[in-house]
């Protein structure tokens, strides 16, 4: 077996450059650990002496890792400073890391246009700063800045910049994607040529500028790369960096490569979903490998044969990436989507028929029952007569004041039996009323209902062009014990499309709990 493919994560230096993400050094310290775990080999974190939080990372990093190494970045000295006084060399060197990267410009338009140096300077540059830290006994990795599109310009100097850092000591030698334009041919094209001139082992750092970092990281192995760096969920600056949660799964299931601790694998999406959280970002459901949608079948033809074969529309087993599968209900739906959630289901009854019409026809009123799993349960076994009438609701009223305070207030009027119930709740908005009134009068008869605790709340307006008389749907997550209830209602009433979500979380909990009326032992009516 060839050797393993060195896994670089810049999750946080490069990926921290992207909108909307600051890492506290707690942060930092967490995801270095996490990255550790999952067999990483190197952990670039930050820019020595740049700010206090960097500073203080490197102080605590090394405490945190067992395998990886932590590596310090900075650049090659400054334009007319010796290296031995180069305030960047040496707060690299402060950092007391095992491993340091250097970027230097490889493309002769940066050197001299942007840098403003003459070009035997920047090759000068380049050799010394590498020397120096060698000398003083790091593992120096060369990033070529700006690689690709340097040699598309003036390809010989681009390879003399390569040329350099190995003179210097390199040990590794780095080919950047800076702008992330290049196309996979030229990035196999030019790794190729890197490989003709230098015996240093090759690395890849692409950015996703154009939609190809990952490909070109595929790409540039198969070239003769053994180090790619990326970022967790691809986080970087502008379109993001190369998203190690896509390419690792992809070098060791598909291209039969070694990389990083291989049992982790199966633990990916918590990965993926642990440093989102920590970077206080929401996921991409659309994310290859690790995306809630993955391994989501919605289609009918397409869940009619994964229930046969779960490779005729799955690349990969979802268990090898610490996914699940999941089967939609939806107006796109079929009988197999129904019969691979409700096996008690007789596919060729006329009840399964039904049923897949009527979810047609709610999903046409603006029902959407992917995210109401709940929902879609009690339209099920409603229709089979499995879930009975636990409660019928006589009327309902919420209204809003304002007395020196905003004020909601509900009255809901229940039935049970020849019983009839009436509460009064009070709430922040007239749903957090209508709620508060509706378990004030159900915790008497089912006291199992205060189990239930509501975690979250949206509302979706259908279509804007009706403006305030628009259809609303209304979405509800709530969890009980240890399941997660979550329903949905649809009006053009914001009120009753939330009522009828919060009914339904309700009557689900009571089914699943299979309530009885803790008074006068009612009788409860079957479903009709």
């Amino acid at each position: 077996m060839s050797n393993p493919i060195q896994l670089y994560d810049t999750t946080l230096r490069d990926g921290t450059q992207r909108r909307g993400i600051s890492l506290s050094v707690e942060d930092k310290l967490q995801i270095t650990k996490l990255l550790d775990e999952f067999g990483f080999d190197y952990i670039e974190g930050g820019w020595p002496a740049s700010n206090p939080k960097d500073t203080a990372f490197f102080k605590s990093a090394g405490r945190y890792v067992k395998h990886a190494k932590i590596t310090a970045f900075g650049s090659t000295r400054r334009r007319g400073v010796f290296v031995d006084s180069d305030v960047n060399l040496r707060a690299i060197l402060d950092a007391e890391c095992p491993a340091a990267t250097l970027f230097g410009k490889s493309s002769v338009f940066q050197a001299t246009k942007i840098l403003g140096l003459s070009l035997e300077e920047n090759l000068a540059m380049v050799e010394e700063s590498v020397q120096f830290l060698r000398n003083h006994g790091l593992e120096v990795i060369f990033d070529a800045e700006h690689f690709f599109d340097g040699c598309q310009e003036d390809l010989s100097y681009a390879l003399d910049v390569l040329k350099a850092a190995e003179n210097g000591g390199a040990d590794w030698i780095v080919l950047c994607d800076t702008n992330g334009g290049s196309l996979p041919d030229q990035v196999r094209e030019f790794v190729g040529q890197a490989r003709n001139v230098v015996t240093v082992p090759l690395g890849i750092h692409a950015h996703n500028d154009g939609g190809l970092a990952v490909a070109n990281s595929l790409a540039a192995v198969q070239a003769g790369v053994s180090m790619v760096q990326g970022t967790i969920n691809g986080y970087g600056e502008r379109c993001g960096n190369a998203n190690l949660c896509t390419i690792w799964p992809n070098l060791v299931y598909k291209m039969k490569l070694s990389a990083g601790n291989e049992v982790m694998l199966r633990e990916l999406t918590r990965l993926s979903r642990t440093v989102a959280e920590i970077a206080n970002l929401i996921p991409d459901d659309s994310a290859p490998f690790v995306g809630d949608n993955a391994f989501t079948h919605k289609a009918g033809v397409h869940v009619g044969a994964v229930r046969k074969y779960p490779e005729a529309y799955e690349h990969i087993r979802p268990e090898q990436v610490g996914q699940t599968r999941r089967i939609l209900v939806s107006e796109l739906a079929g009988r197999s989507n129904l019969l691979y959630h409700f096996q008690n289901l007789d596919a060729s009854s006329e009840t399964v028929k039904e049923l897949v019409q009527t979810v047609k026809r709610m999903e046409a009123r603006g029902y959407q029952y992917e995210d109401a799993p709940s929902s879609m349960k009690l339209l099920v076994e409603r229709s089979l007569g499995h879930v009975p009438v636990y409660f019928d609701v006589d009327r309902f009223h919420a209204s809003v004041t304002h007395d020196q305070r905003t004020i909601a207030e509900a009255t809901v009027r229940i039935v049970v039996g020849d019983d009839h119930f009436v509460e009064v709740g009070e709430g922040d908005g007239p749903v957090h009323a209508l709620d508060a009134a509706l378990r004030r009068a159900l915790t008497q008869i089912y006291p199992v209902i205060e189990g239930l605790r509501l975690k979250d709340y949206k509302v979706r307006v259908l279509d804007g062009r009706d403006g305030t008389r628009a259809l609303v749907r209304v979405w509800i997550r709530s969890e009980f014990r240890d399941e997660t209830v979550q329903t949905v209602g649809v009006s053009r009433n914001i009120l009753e499309a939330s009522w009828l979500a919060l009914l339904d979380s309700v009557n689900y909990v009571l089914w699943i709990s299979h309530a009885v009326p803790a008074i006068n032992e009612h009788q409860l009516r079957p479903s009709k």
